[in-house]
């Protein structure tokens, strides 16, 4: 069930440790790259949750989840192959949307299946199961460039051109995800919806919520956005900051819309569950905000930061440069490798501390790990930094979801990890509005500083652990079992 996350991570972890380096070879600004990269997570956005609606009323042939799982991976393999050889930037940015849009139509319904098919005690170990794969795919893929160079596949480039390490590997990434996906697809079954009703593990949908409230909220962000877009004309602020008044404005007249409209269809029915989540989601938004602003921050600026600061160059056709950058390679096969291990351990921290301190101590270990990168000079200990992060990182992708699914109503299982999705991309929209200006006024353009950043700011995500309510779901003699 959870090994098509392998194959969808091994493309996630190619584009994480390597489209910087494909933007930078192209010729973009090290300023520039976080609006680059901010097309991705904006795609996944509008996407999951759209995504997550329509999979809660799908039954066919294929299933109610699978349809997605396949359409997803194919488009997203479509893409892999193309992406190294994008001839400009501004088609390697588009292909980078396409990319994350596909993988991203396949992840959701991903997250969901678990939710459909484990009953409650065994979800923390199917989110873990997931992680684990998480951390196996992106381990090769990572490592990729690295050991293509190291059997003699040439790692530089002429000016402007794509190293034939980064090209094959993306090319093999394109044959893993899809058959990786294939694979869960074809080996899998789907309780049936009249299946899962019959479950007692499962959550009612609750009370109908009064939209009418909505409105207030609405109104509080529309005048934010508004605020913003003055700050910006005022203090001439980075075209970035642009995105966060827009992701303000455009969700304030979402509310408004909201608290006036009469619509019953898929627009109205998710942006009513948004405003109506339950509890338990509106409690750690505030954890999943901190935690993937921190990573977000570790994507875009890890590469920059480790060959500007320990390598000592930013020349993109160095081979000095290239070596850092696959030594960037080598580390995040190195955190996601110390996650797929985190995630065997985990079950048992859970069973130990529970959900949530489990969580809280994962999170400050990865906090600590990006911590050091502001005082580590030898780029092979920044290997023991990776430990913290990868702990962290399998933490991320599996904790979170155990204590939400816990809360959810079975037949809104899609729809709610698909809004949850939200607390994913927000934060990532903030780093890319605020990082490249942070860096400018604070640290002297200085990428290192945005991992000290990141670490900050999971210290606080740990923190914000502390205030989300623990398992809550139980249920009385099951009138069926799902396992």
């Amino acid at each position: 069930m959870c090994f098509g996350f392998l194959g969808l991570q091994f493309g996630l972890a190619l584009q994480n440790a390597n489209v910087s380096r494909i933007f930078q070879t192209l010729g973009a600004n090290l300023n520039d790259i976080p609006a680059l990269w901010i097309a991705a997570p904006l795609t996944g956005l509008i996407v999951q949750p759209i995504v997550g609606h329509y999979s809660d009323r799908t039954w066919n042939r294929l299933g109610r989840r699978r349809p997605y799982f396949l359409a997803g991976a194919v488009f997203a393999s479509l893409a892999l192959l193309w992406l190294p050889n994008a001839p400009a930037l501004w088609i390697a940015a588009g292909l980078l949307w396409i990319l994350d849009a596909s993988i991203n139509v396949s992840m959701e319904p991903f997250r969901a299946l678990v939710g459909d098919q484990l009953p409650t005690k065994q979800g923390p170990a199917g989110f873990a199961m997931q992680s684990f794969f998480i951390g196996a795919g992106a381990v090769v893929a990572s490592l990729l460039p690295w050991s293509l160079a190291r059997f003699g596949v040439a790692n530089v480039a002429p000016d402007g051109g794509i190293p034939d390490t980064v090209k094959y590997a993306f090319y093999v990434g394109g044959a893993v995800l899809l058959g990786a996906v294939l694979w869960t697809m074809l080996t899998t079954r789907e309780y049936s919806p009249a299946q899962l009703r019959s479950f007692a593990d499962t959550v009612p949908e609750g009370l109908p919520v009064d939209v009418s409230r909505a409105v207030r909220p609405g109104l509080l962000l529309l005048v934010a956005g508004v605020m913003v877009l003055f700050a910006i004309r005022y203090f001439t602020l980075e075209r970035e900051v642009y995105l966060l008044s827009g992701g303000l404005l455009a969700f304030g007249l979402m509310l408004t819309w909201l608290s006036r409209t009469r619509s019953r269809g898929m627009l109205r029915e998710v942006v009513g569950d948004l405003y109506g989540m339950p509890d338990s989601m509106r409690r750690l938004a505030g954890v999943q905000l901190f935690s993937w602003f921190a990573l977000f921050a570790m994507w875009i600026y890890t590469t920059a930061g480790v060959t500007q600061t320990i390598y000592g160059t930013s020349d993109t056709s160095s081979s000095i440069y290239n070596e850092g950058a696959n030594w960037v390679g080598v580390l995040f096969a190195a955190y996601n490798g110390f996650g797929a291990l985190a995630a065997i351990v985990i079950p048992f921290m859970v069973r130990r501390w529970g959900l949530r301190i489990s969580h809280m101590v994962n999170l400050c270990l990865g906090g600590a790990g990006l911590l050091s990168f502001l005082y580590i000079r030898d780029p092979r200990w920044l290997l023991a930094s990776m430990v913290g992060v990868g702990f962290a990182w399998a933490s991320i992708l599996s904790l979170p979801y155990a204590l939400l699914s816990d809360h959810l109503p079975t037949a809104k299982m899609g729809v709610y990890m698909g809004i949850f999705n939200f607390f994913i991309v927000i934060p990532q929209v903030l780093a890319a509005s605020i990082l490249g200006l942070l860096l400018r006024l604070c640290f002297h353009n200085q990428p290192i500083w945005a991992l000290g950043l990141g670490g900050f700011s999971l210290f606080i995500a740990g923190l914000c652990v502390l205030y989300v309510p623990g398992p809550g779901r139980g249920g009385s003699q099951p009138a069926g079992d799902k396992g």
